[in-house]
């Protein structure tokens, strides 16, 4: 990919991600969606809206990098539109900044902050802008947000520069996109049956788990159970060591799951560049997730030439399905 710079900046094509309200979605589309047809005519510029009934939307915007700008200029000026707009009904009298969310995968942050925050410092500066990379990842993915905000003029200046730094360190490695999630956030009910969407494999361990007992319901937003009024009953039964046996029934509730059953081992494999998040600070996370679930958890160290780390994990049934759970919502 060499970079020649031209006027109106380097002619390589770029694809930037934002992250964006359905508010902010529906101002860009326009009545009869005439807005962002403009816009895709006037920039030159692929903007794409993805689909779906959810609280947040992704825009994506491919194009040289002169039509990205562009097409960056044109949403900034729509949103302080907005702003003005919204002022003329209210008693505000300082104007707030426009904002603008970046989607960055995590591998290409670094060359962004720059060492010891030098980059991003400079890109504040020169541009006027505000600019902020979030700490953690966005869920599910391996990318973060990019906060920009500012007066659009200081925003379309620090969007070339962040284009630059993206061009010149390529992400590293796959990246996991970011997709959001419905507003319906399935439920897990009493009984283990799942309501709105389906959520694969993860979840069935736990609904496994909450069969025959009468629990609360569990609601899930992305992949994260957020239990009524947390996880304790799933971590009793992890940390039972009788069998579960409800009232009138002599075998045990889970067939093969009964909590005093053997310790059996499990093992999994986890792509390096997720390793972190399972980690945690100085092993924070990985030390709940043994709290929680009961099990042994051992990581393998990483072996030369080979992308993916082994995890054990050892436990009685509940044990193991209560970690791979915890692990797999990280």
């Amino acid at each position: 990919m060499e970079a020649k710079v031209s006027e109106g900046g380097l002619n390589v094509t770029l694809t930037i991600r934002l992250l964006m309200h359905g508010k902010e979605v529906g101002s860009i589309i326009g009545k009869k969606g005439e807005t962002v047809k403009k816009m895709r005519e006037e920039s030159g510029a692929r903007i794409n809206i993805s689909e779906g009934n959810c609280p947040e939307r992704i825009v994506t915007i491919t194009g040289p990098t002169d039509a990205i700008f562009k097409a960056f200029a044109m949403i900034a000026y729509k949103f302080e539109e907005d702003i003005i707009n919204s002022m003329s009904n209210s008693t505000a009298t300082s104007k707030p900044p426009v904002t603008l969310r970046l989607v960055v995968p995590a591998s290409q942050c670094g060359s962004l902050i720059g060492k010891g925050g030098s980059k991003i410092k400079e890109i504040r500066e020169s541009t006027g802008a505000q600019v902020q990379v979030a700490g953690d990842m966005l869920p599910n993915s391996t990318e973060r947000a990019v906060t920009i905000s500012g007066t659009p003029d200081a925003i379309i200046q620090c969007v070339k520069q962040i284009c630059v730094v993206m061009l010149e360190s390529p992400p590293k490695g796959a990246t996991i996109p970011y997709r959001p999630k419905p507003t319906s956030a399935p439920v897990i009910f009493a009984g283990g049956q799942v309501r709105a969407d389906p959520l694969g494999a993860s979840t069935a361990n736990l609904s496994l788990l909450l069969q025959h007992q009468p629990l609360p319901a569990y609601s899930i937003q992305g992949q994260y159970a957020i239990p009524h009024p947390d996880l304790t009953k799933l971590h009793q039964l992890a940390m039972q060591q009788t069998p579960f046996t409800p009232l009138g029934q002599t075998t045990p509730a889970f067939p093969g799951m009964d909590a005093s059953a053997q310790a059996s081992t499990h093992e999994l494999t986890i792509p390096n560049d997720l390793i972190g998040c399972i980690i945690g600070r100085q092993g924070s996370k990985i030390n709940e997730i043994r709290q929680m679930s009961g099990a042994q958890i051992k990581i393998g160290s990483a072996m030369e030439g080979s992308a993916e780390r082994q995890i054990t994990i050892t436990g009685s049934p509940a044990n193991i399905s209560l970690a791979q759970y915890l692990i797999n919502a990280r």
